[in-house]
This record gives structure tokens, C-alpha cells and sequence, in this order.
């Protein structure tokens, strides 16, 4: 009966110790892997005089970079017009296809999507938050100008610092984290 009774102590001993030694601070931490965006899909749906109007842009690049070429589809916007906006990025070298716009979504916080306008007028307004009240980029408004031609880069960074200055109104200059991934269409306003 005592040998039991010792057994069973030294196990308990040691469960003990391989608990205490298996919780240690030493543990790496959990990383959150990158996804894998081979489609950015940004959806104008015309407001106002242009209402009902749907253009959408497109980049995909299945086999990444370096392989084939990517196809875009650039959008054409109706001059001094307004449209919603909504943003979708996807993996489709997955089937079926992983939607990563709702990891982008949850992890609000963590991400913002960036609207970058060289040689046109296109005035972006955030209609999505964060649990910080900072903007994400997901859904927005646009108004563009005068009829023309130039090039809109889309952005989607990364832990970005939102308290920047500058980038909760949508420059990117000053945000920092990673890009995960930037596409510019070239973009006729007619």
C-alpha cells in the first residue's frame, strides 16, 4: 500500500513538472499567416445622375508573380458622377475560392484599404469602421471629376498605424505596416 501511495506521488510529481515545463513563457506565440490575395475586385455602383450604372474592376493573378501575366479589367467611370464602393479580395487558387475580405473585415483593426489618384479627381469617403472608430475601406462612397484619364492605385496595408497623420482620411503616406497586396488601374472618366 505505501509503494502505491509513492507511485502515485511521483506521478503526480512529475505530471506536475511536464505541465509547469510544457506552459512556459518560452512558447512561441501563434503566428497569423498572410493570406494569399490573387483577386482584388473593387465594385462601383453608380449614385445620382448615374444611378443603377455597375463597373467593376478587376485584378487576378493566379499563379503569383513572376508566372503569367495578371488579368485586370479597368474601370470607366461617368464624368462628375458618384458611385458606392465596395472592395472584395479573394484567393482563387483555392476551390473553392477563400474569401478573404471577411478575414479583412473581422480583423478591421488590423487593415485598411487605400485609394491612391494620380492625373484624376476621386474624392474617397470611408462608410466602414473598426471596433476603434477608424476607417477599413471595405465600403465607401466616391465622387470623380472632369473626364480625362489616369491611374488609381488600390492599397490594402497591413497593421497600418491608423493615429498616423493623415491615414484615417486615406493617405497612406504615413501608415507604415505591410502591403499585402497593390494594384493600380489605369481609369477613363468619360
Amino acid at each position: 500500500m505505501k509503494f502505491t501511495r509513492i507511485k502515485l506521488y511521483s506521478l503526480a510529481v512529475f505530471a506536475a513538472i511536464l505541465t509547469t515545463t510544457a506552459c512556459g513563457s518560452d512558447d512561441p506565440e501563434p503566428v497569423n499567416e498572410e493570406e494569399l490575395i490573387t483577386t482584388l475586385r473593387v465594385t462601383f455602383t453608380g449614385t445620382g445622375p448615374n444611378e443603377g450604372e455597375v463597373v467593376t474592376a478587376t485584378f487576378k493573378d493566379l499563379d503569383g508573380t513572376g508566372g503569367n501575366d495578371p488579368e485586370i479589367t479597368n474601370p470607366v467611370l461617368a464624368a462628375n458622377g458618384s458611385y458606392d464602393v465596395s472592395v472584395a479580395f479573394l484567393n482563387e487558387a483555392e476551390s473553392p475560392a477563400e474569401n478573404i475580405t471577411l478575414e479583412v473585415e473581422e480583423e478591421g483593426d488590423e487593415h485598411q484599404v487605400f485609394f491612391v489618384a494620380n492625373n484624376i479627381t476621386f474624392t474617397y469617403q470611408y462608410a466602414d469602421q473598426d471596433v476603434n472608430s477608424k476607417p477599413i475601406g471595405l465600403s465607401g462612397s466616391v465622387l470623380v471629376g472632369a473626364a480625362g484619364t489616369g491611374t488609381l492605385q488600390v492599397l490594402l496595408i497591413h497593421e497600418p498605424n491608423k493615429d498616423a497623420t493623415g491615414v484615417s482620411g486615406g493617405d497612406p503616406t504615413n501608415a507604415g505596416g505591410e502591403t499585402d497586396i497593390s494594384v493600380t488601374f489605369n481609369v477613363t472618366i468619360q
